[in-house]
């Protein structure tokens, strides 16, 4: 029950040992009443009643566990599929993904109970805070945000555990886990304990989402996904809820061994860092859709939005989502995806995912124009003309500042063979 005398924070809370803690150490040390608030993004399919239990048990005053799943994957995944969210061409956004929309359901709680204070659980050298304390910022920036990991003694995990004796928060029973995760619908991040050390092979037991590629399958499987505007509608000819068909591509490619990233990364706050992902569904998904943006859209469209889909991932690995320029190249990815609707069929074989077949009724590739066999439409006596008006403005640089470029330069600086 609420104190009268107590303000209000509404905490984005998991379960686990560190905000569990948080809610005792809230109530203890700032003398607020806690609101917790777990937020289902794919992180677990099975019922999490017992985090809002657990919440009750521990003293908070009101708490829930709502399923954002399907809200997620329509309203935040389609955009990261607009923009092939790739951060450093190299991962599918995960975290950076879930974060803005966990934030607006804190908010909205905030505004809802009157609290004036959220509380998060992150660390104080992660990208997490950064994203948590922006987009906070950005919908509400009369909300006071407290970071307990951030102020608190509890260096270690031996010490919290400790505490949460002390104060009657339960514990684990079982030893700490190596690894610090965070999953969604989207995949798992993998960070700390032996991949601190960038030369340590990343360990077996790290994957939980994909087949050692060894010890998949022999035998390849073709999948088929089905494009409306851009957005995965149907899987091997069946129709079904972007949710439904990310979580059945999650198991088809992780059972074949495909999914695993190994990456050095750079974090907001100026670090590098070791990480692992596991990717299976995500990674084939933007592969497989930007497989059809090159036959739906021209070449000047698809090359600035190479650009478009860098900038956009930045942006919201920064925990920009909320921003200006993001809504702005949001409606710039909207827009090309008009036409790109068809059907991309792709491999999958030990570990790894081929393209090898699209189509589309908006394609863009002419057969007629293409083929060097019967059916050639193409004009090649226009050829020798375009060619001349394309080299025009090189030919009259080299005739008219080539030759005093070289004296200048005093080499023969376009002489390949010197």
């Amino acid at each position: 029950m609420a104190s009268a005398e107590r303000e209000k924070v509404v905490l984005a809370y998991s379960g686990g040992l560190d905000t569990s803690v948080m809610v005792k150490w809230l109530q203890i040390e700032k003398d607020l009443d806690v609101i917790a608030i777990c937020g289902n993004v794919g992180q677990d399919a099975e019922d999490l009643e017992w985090v809002k239990q657990k919440a009750y048990d521990m003293g908070a005053i009101y708490a829930d566990a709502v399923d954002l799943r399907e809200s997620y994957a329509n309203n935040v995944l389609t955009k990261a599929i607009a923009a092939n969210g790739m951060y450093e061409n190299t991962y599918p956004l995960l975290s950076a993904l879930s974060r803005p929309m966990i934030v607006q359901y804190l908010v909205n709680c905030a505004h809802q109970y009157g609290a004036h204070y959220i509380a998060h659980g992150c660390t104080g050298k992660g990208n997490d805070q950064v994203r948590f304390e922006s987009c906070i910022h950005a919908l509400d920036p009369e909300l006071k945000i407290l970071a307990p990991v951030r102020e608190w003694d509890l260096l270690t995990r031996e010490q919290e555990m400790e505490w949460a004796e002390e104060h009657g928060v339960p514990v684990p029973t079982t030893a700490a886990k190596p690894y610090s995760i965070d999953d969604n619908l989207w995949g798992r991040a993998i960070e700390c304990g032996v991949l601190e050390n960038p030369w340590n092979e990343p360990p077996v037991d790290i994957w939980t989402m994909t087949t050692s590629p060894e010890n998949a399958p022999d035998q390849p499987e073709e999948v088929i996904l089905g494009f409306e505007q851009g957005v995965p509608v149907s899987l091997n000819g069946e129709r079904m809820s972007l949710l439904d068909l990310v979580i059945r591509m999650n198991e088809i490619c992780g059972a074949h061994g495909y999914g695993r990233i190994d990456m050095i990364e750079d974090r907001v706050v100026g670090i590098k860092s070791h990480e692992c992902y596991e990717c299976p569904a995500s990674l084939a998904i933007l592969a497989m859709h930007h497989a059809l943006e090159t036959m739906c859209l021209d070449r000047d469209t698809l090359q600035h939005k190479h650009m478009v889909d860098q900038r956009w991932a930045a942006l919201v690995y920064d925990g920009l989502w909320f921003s200006q320029l993001k809504d702005a190249l949001d409606a710039f990815c909207t827009s090309t995806q008009e036409f790109v609707t068809g059907e991309v069929r792709a491999k999958l074989y030990k570990g790894s995912l081929t393209v090898t077949g699209r189509k589309s009724a908006y394609s863009l590739y002419d057969y007629g124009l293409a083929t060097y066999s019967d059916g050639d439409t193409f004009d090649r006596t226009a050829s020798k003309g375009f060619i001349e008006l394309h080299s025009l403005p090189s030919k009259t640089w080299s005739s008219k500042q080539g030759p005093a470029a070289e004296r200048a330069s005093g080499s023969r600086k376009h002489d390949l063979s010197a």
